[in-house]
């Protein structure tokens, strides 16, 4: 790869022909994203040999944390504090929020635990918007249209039906819940009018936003009312480390940890919700990540060594405008509000590349082919292209301030003005596109054990429409919550423990994989926590 043009020489082209003139991509889509997007990177990924993905490729970190040993044995858990519940939910973001909320208010006893802190997940890094067919001009035949193209026709259809169809509803719930939207300028003495924007890859105008922090806002308003229902137990700072089984072979809840005292609790639940989300923090292909600290993957090992089938497991989203620099910013986020307003890229000769409103997969690939082929910039041992603020401001007097709230603080940590100085930016590991198989019930392949958010797969394809995941943990997050609550009714678990461990041994002693490798991660390598050694001592 070339080292790419020195800053102060970009920063001089920029100034020089900014606004930069329009150029299409001159390179077909399909050839951009078969040599530049990180997925296809050659040796970046291997086969599963064991479980219900056998034969399938994913990233090599996250095959060798699938085919790991528990972290538990059956001595473990025996004495261990034990709680009852007809729900259990794990994760505290938006979807397990909105699953656990909604099983209660269906009548359910729910426990609810979380890694981290309630609220702590990459629900609340989500900047740019939700999307949903409200518009007049809008249709949800035209939002599903949008989905399955920008998935690159991948993602399974009854999923992507029930997204569009339930999202005009999610926005009213929303709004109910008391989550604020920005609203078009001068409706907001009338009462109000949604106000509409283009996201990459949609049709028409339909993302929805509050300012450049919709995630953060959503959050805000379901966690204040999961805290206020009353028949809802929280645990916080409990991870999962094993889910149990019964004598049927279904989910019969899990096994957390409980940091404070240093010792497992096991949850004995009717049903159980993964809402764990994704596995940014896992740095596949050894790329920075917007991801929150806890995601690692948990879900996803967890429910493979249950035997849930997963799909499009080898599939992620790589943002295209994360922080290149300044090194301690680096991967955080700059909002596709920004490119929606109408910021352009530019590389190091002042060029524009692509059309920002591209799909996010095209984007990303299309910054990293110009830094592969030496046009991208060189700051620091740091290279990216430049996100061009400062036309944006003087296009938009003052809409840095009034609309883009979270990249101005963000510039501000990293010591300039973006009104004045352009981001340097490079694409950023965001999302995972797959995930464990559900039906648009939120159940997978394993009974009892049920799914929302981005720890599922099957919705998005090959590539995320941005603003779906917000409505998608909405949409199915009520629906697994409502589900998992009509479920509890009917099923109580017999016979709970760890049952399902032994067959899961045996096909890693045939395969010849190491039983000293043990997962969940739990946290990134650069936390220095071992899940075994310092849950022994009580870290």
């Amino acid at each position: 790869m070339s080292t790419g043009i020195a800053y102060e020489t970009a920063l001089q082209e920029w100034r020089q022909t900014a606004p930069a003139d329009p150029r299409p991509l001159d390179l077909p889509v399909s050839e951009l994203l078969s040599n530049f997007h990180p997925d296809r990177k050659p040796g970046a990924r291997s086969k599963l040999v064991i479980g219900p993905n056998a034969g399938e490729e994913c990233p090599n970190t996250l095959s060798r944390l699938l085919q790991s040993d528990s972290l538990l044995e059956d001595v473990d858990i025996a004495g261990a504090p034990t709680s009852e519940a007809d729900v259990l939910v794990i994760g505290g973001g938006g979807a397990g929020c909105i699953a656990a909320l909604t099983a209660a208010r269906a009548g359910a006893r729910v426990l609810l635990a979380t890694k981290l802190g309630l609220g702590d997940s990459n629900t609340v890094m989500a900047e740019g918007g939700i999307q949903a067919a409200v518009g007049a001009d809008d249709s949800v035949q035209q939002h599903f249209e949008d989905t399955i193209r920008a998935g690159h026709f991948a993602a399974k259809k009854e999923l992507v039906a029930a997204l569009v169809t339930g999202g005009p509803s999610a926005i009213r719930w929303l709004i109910q819940e008391g989550m604020d939207f920005d609203l078009a300028d001068g409706t907001q003495r009338m009462g109000g009018t949604l106000r509409y924007k283009t996201a990459g890859g949609a049709s028409v105008p339909r993302l929805l936003s509050f300012r450049d922090f919709t995630g953060l806002e959503l959050m805000r308003a379901v966690r204040e009312a999961t805290l206020l229902q009353p028949n809802l137990t929280l645990l916080t700072h409990h991870p999962a480390l094993e889910l149990l089984t019964d004598d049927r072979g279904h989910c019969a809840g899990a096994v957390l940890y409980d940091f404070a005292h240093g010792q497992e609790v096991v949850v004995r639940s009717a049903v159980t919700v993964l809402a764990t989300g994704g596995s940014g923090r896992l740095h596949l292909s050894d790329f920075p990540t917007s991801n929150h600290y806890g995601a690692t993957a948990d879900g996803l090992v967890l429910a493979y060594r249950l035997g849930a089938r997963l799909r499009d497991v080898g599939s992620f989203q790589y943002h295209p405008t994360g922080v290149a620099w300044p090194p301690p910013l680096e991967g955080q986020l700059v909002s596709e509000a920004a490119r929606s307003s109408g910021a352009f890229l530019v590389n190091g000769l002042g060029q524009r590349f692509v059309n920002e409103l591209q799909p996010r997969d095209v984007v990303a690939s299309a910054i990293l082919r110009e830094i592969d082929e030496g046009r991208g910039i060189t700051r620091d041992g740091k290279v990216g292209v430049f996100l061009d603020t400062p036309s944006l401001e003087r296009d938009n007097p003052g809409i840095l301030a009034r609309e883009l709230v979270t990249l101005g603080n963000l510039a501000r940590r990293g010591g300039f003005d973006p009104a004045e100085e352009p981001f340097l930016i490079r694409p950023t590991l965001h999302y995972q596109n797959g995930g464990v198989e559900i039906r648009t019930t939120g159940h997978t392949s394993v009974p009892g054990l049920l799914a929302a958010g981005e720890v599922t797969g099957g919705l998005h394809g090959h590539n995320r429409m941005m603003g779906n995941a917000l409505l998608e943990l909405v949409v199915f997050g009520r629906s697994a919550g409502a589900n998992a609550a009509a479920d509890a009714r009917r099923e109580r678990p017999r016979n709970v423990g760890l049952t399902h461990l032994a067959d899961w041994r045996r096909a890693m002693e045939s395969e010849g994989l190491p039983l000293d490798r043990k997962a969940p991660q739990l946290f990134p390598y650069y936390g220095n926590f071992d899940p075994v050694r310092d849950r022994r001592r009580g870290a």
